[in-house]
């Protein structure tokens, strides 16, 4: 029988915030394949997970991804995890789980965390309608065309970004949508966990006195 390739949601920070039911499987699988296998392995430590890691991130999964097939027509079963969240959702995975679809593999998807729903679930924005954006484009031009473009967009709108393009991802806001009420999330469930619900130009302000750190959710 060929294996079955398991979607696993992890923790996006507390440790704690893993399903019985995932660290069943991880334990049961004959591999973990993972973006970073130092990251995981603090996961399986906390666990008791003694399954073998390989590694599988976004500058190897094309060429990973066939040795993961492999495996799986060998009958061997394979947990899929990102560094923090659900597989797939701005993380590796698609390239996999596209192929293992192609070949016809069972596959099961174990949910979980994802840093985006967290923080919309607390943002006081609507969510009966919203809309994923991801990470904007490191580039100023296309990250501005792309705000632009969602000016008139009347859903509420949730985007990635990172600690070292915050403040210019706000300015961006700032001067393409003007000093709008916003939701921005940082370090979802870990220990220095901030929220800030106000003005782009107050949360400008915070992060232009004091240096960003982590991973950052902002909704419109």
């Amino acid at each position: 029988m060929p294996g079955k390739l398991y979607i696993v949601a992890t923790p996006i920070g507390n440790l704690e915030d893993i399903t019985i039911r995932a660290i069943r499987i991880l334990k049961e699988v004959s591999f973990i394949a993972c973006e970073d296998t130092r990251r995981t392995k603090i996961l399986c430590n906390a666990y008791g997970i003694e399954t073998p890691l390989i590694s599988y991130y976004s500058y190897n999964e094309h060429t990973k991804k066939d040795v993961l097939i492999n495996y799986l027509e060998q009958g061997k079963d394979i947990a899929l995890v990102s560094d923090a969240g659900t597989p797939g959702i701005s993380d590796p995975g698609y390239v996999l789980i596209n192929a293992a679809i192609e070949k016809g593999f069972d596959m099961e998807a174990i949910p979980g965390p994802t840093a985006l729903i967290n923080a919309l679930s607390i943002s006081g924005k609507p969510t009966n309608k919203f809309v994923y954006e991801g990470f904007l484009s490191n580039k100023s031009s296309q990250r501005r065309k792309r705000l632009e473009q969602l000016k008139d967009e009347q859903r509420t709108i949730v985007f990635y970004e990172s600690c070292h393009r915050i403040v210019k991802m706000l300015t961006d806001i700032f001067e393409i949508r003007g000093d709008i009420e916003i939701v921005c999330a940082r370090e979802m469930t870990k220990k220095f966990e901030e929220i800030h619900r106000t003005k782009v130009s107050n949360i400008i302000e915070v992060y232009k006195n004091k240096k960003p750190k982590g991973e950052f959710v902002v909704i419109i």
